[in-house]
């Protein structure tokens, strides 16, 4: 459980200390809520003015799933950090190592507000299990099992 003195919330700069994701592909906004170890929720204001828009479709806009699970994933790299209460440095990379059970229940669209909830379900061997669930307004919209692993860049770039 968190100490008292341990931020719950977390603001975009805050996120950006965290997360080396940038624009057009940083897909969290806010981090409402965490619980070292356990799990998180954070969210993602989706607006027209986001650039996959312009091809995801331009006669109905839609969040591509692949970006929601990336947003979980993002959530899932945050409680992870925040849980080892350390922030990534330029040789650190998160690499997905599995995506199971993945479903899509309904679209996402510009104006809805994803809100994602991630919990650690397992961790061994450098490897962290989530499952992680994206919402709109109490709706599923995505859900998926997630692995992740922790690597130095320079470690990835042998095994490449």
């Amino acid at each position: 459980m968190n100490s008292p003195d341990i931020k719950k919330v977390l603001d975009i700069n805050e996120i950006k200390q965290y997360l080396p994701h940038r624009y057009p592909l940083l897909l969290v906004d806010r981090v409402l809520d965490w619980e070292s170890g356990k799990t998180i929720t954070a969210i993602k204001n989706v607006t027209v003015n986001e650039e996959f828009f312009n091809g995801h479709f331009p006669h109905k806009p839609v969040m591509p799933g692949v970006l929601m699970i990336e947003a979980l994933a993002q959530t899932a790299a945050l409680l992870s950090f925040l849980t080892e209460g350390r922030k990534p440095d330029e040789n650190t990379v998160v690499y997905f190592v599995g995506i199971d059970n993945a479903r899509f229940k309904r679209p996402v669209e510009p104006g809805d507000q994803l809100k994602m909830q991630v919990e650690i379900t397992r961790r061994a061997r450098g490897i962290w299990k989530y499952t992680a669930v994206a919402s709109v307004d109490g709706q599923v919209a995505v859900e998926a099992d997630l692995m992740c692993t922790m690597r130095s860049a320079a470690d990835a770039s042998q095994n490449a």
